[in-house]
């Protein structure tokens, strides 16, 4: 079974994922971030494929993937350094990454070499979904990997049940449609939208992304949800622990324990 099935299928409520841009602050960091993560409990982690023009990225993450390009990190040097995880590293890994540098290395051969290091998934945002279904799934499918989709508060339910019905792994239901970066709370209008999604009784678990960053972002996000991704706030706290996994992890569990 996939590493991603698996863990929603024994775990279904407060699921914590947290995202990491490869390649920042350091370009050597990679690895210690994911066995750092794993070993403080961390249920599951996203690794951002840093790209020239991340259109879905605020300021944080943005600053980040400009970094990590000119401390060099490709896609390339990524599977590299990923080479080994599976010795040490037994949660689900899944890359996230536009389209761009994925088509530039060849999406078959970025699917084989993600089962060959054992990759569970990957969530490419500007992935139209039509081309997922006709070019893109099949390849998918065959490598075991799952192409995770994201849905918006103005997602319609019709795209909504699509994803559902045409996907296998997760649905990544951001926030808002606007970019990400840390929030300190979510108003009313984005709790209905978690009621909303949780009322459709899809049949992929769900995970809230955008602007999670403390105990009461957590905690609202995942109560209409299998749990939540922390991606702005660990970005930010690995820059002011310059790359110190172990100090950056402790901080970010405080934050989400802290009332």
């Amino acid at each position: 079974m996939n590493r991603i099935n698996n863990l929603f299928s024994t775990k279904q409520k407060d699921i914590l994922s947290i995202y990491f841009c490869a390649g920042y602050p350091t370009s050597d960091g990679t690895a210690n971030v994911i066995k750092t993560l794993a070993g403080k409990g961390v249920d599951m982690i996203e690794i951002g494929i840093p790209f020239s023009d991340p259109m879905a990225d605020g300021p944080v993450i943005q600053h980040a993937a400009t970094q990590a390009l000119k401390n060099g990190m490709t896609l390339q040097l990524l599977f590299n350094q990923l080479r080994d995880i599976r010795h040490e590293v037994q949660i689900p890994l899944v890359l996230m990454g536009y389209l761009n540098p994925i088509m530039q290395f060849g999406f078959e051969n970025f699917c084989r070499t993600c089962k060959e290091i054992g990759i569970d998934g990957v969530i490419i945002p500007d992935l139209p979904f039509k081309d997922y279904m006709n070019e893109f799934r099949p390849i998918a499918e065959k490598y075991d990997i799952k192409v995770i989709m994201l849905i918006t508060p103005e997602t319609s339910e019709e795209r909504i049940r699509l994803i559902d019905e045409h996907t296998d792994g997760f649905i990544y239901m951001v926030s808002s449609a606007a970019i990400t970066g840390a929030q300190k709370d979510f108003g009313a209008q984005k709790q209905a939208y978690f009621q909303r999604i949780a009322a459709m009784n899809l049949r992929n678990p769900r995970m809230t992304g955008f602007g999670i960053s403390n105990k009461q972002t957590f905690e609202t996000a995942s109560a209409n949800a299998a749990g939540a991704i922390i991606g702005s706030k660990f970005v930010t706290l690995l820059s002011d622990e310059k790359g110190n996994a172990e100090k950056a992890t402790d901080k970010l569990l405080k934050a989400l324990n802290d009332e």
